[in-house]
């Protein structure tokens, strides 16, 4: 695996610019930003991301409709 390395400006906005090598191989125009302690890691959206969560189990019914989801979801965290 090649590692590159190159310090990066950030501007007023917080904003830092991807390395174009980087952006060419995302197959869409997002990323999963994740927050350490003492750094960022930013992976493509279609990397498998169930390594860097832990797993839940909940008794809802609308996993299609994000709306009902969030509604259930909600309830199930007041009890």
């Amino acid at each position: 695996m090649e590692v590159k390395v190159a310090i990066k400006r950030i501007d007023n906005q917080g904003r830092i610019v991807l390395p174009l090598s980087f952006r060419r191989r995302l197959k869409r125009g997002a990323v999963l930003v994740v927050e350490r302690e003492d750094r960022l890691e930013i992976y493509p959206v279609d990397a498998e991301l169930s390594k860097y969560f832990d797993a839940v189990e909940v008794d809802v019914e609308h996993f299609e409709d994000y709306h009902e989801l969030r509604r259930e979801l909600r309830e199930v965290h007041r009890r």
